[in-house]
């Protein structure tokens, strides 16, 4: 799907702030309310916006815990190969392939440790996978979006 300009005004919008109205997101384009809805659905649609989240802000993740799973998988496999298997798995919050002995690194919000135990072991189990470390998350000290 090519972009025009509209369509990298309404996404840098969405993305300093995911919940301004619908209205507000129009005025800031240069668009109808109706002209604005009809480009967010296109963007949908064409998964170019998968969604909206939440950005926390430092320490407001305390009540749970945050992890990183660096997982290297078996001979021959593919992140794509694997992948599929992890992405129903809602701890799991992103999945980035990587270039050297790391093939995937896996960040995860859990709501305990036995619950961060529970996901390692899934991971580790995933057809592909050879070996899933865990790397604890003590502190996140600053995040930038995307």
């Amino acid at each position: 799907m090519i972009l025009d300009d509209k369509d990298r005004q309404l996404i840098a919008a969405l993305t300093h702030d995911a919940r301004e109205p619908l209205v507000a997101l129009a005025r800031r384009v240069g668009l109808s309310r109706s002209a604005t809805q009809a480009r967010l659905a296109r963007l949908e649609r064409a998964g170019v916006i998968e969604g909206y989240t939440v950005r926390l802000a430092p320490g407001a993740e305390t009540a749970g815990v945050s992890a990183l799973l660096s997982v290297t998988l078996e001979p021959g496999r593919t992140c794509a190969q694997v992948l599929p298997a992890l992405s129903g798995v809602p701890e799991i919050t992103s999945a980035r392939s990587l270039a050297g002995p790391i093939d995937l690194l896996l960040e995860v919000a859990c709501a305990s440790p036995e619950a961060l135990s529970a996901v390692r072991e899934r991971v580790a189990a995933t057809p592909g996978v050879a070996a899933a470390t865990t790397h604890l998350v003590l502190t996140t000290h600053w995040r930038r979006a995307g």
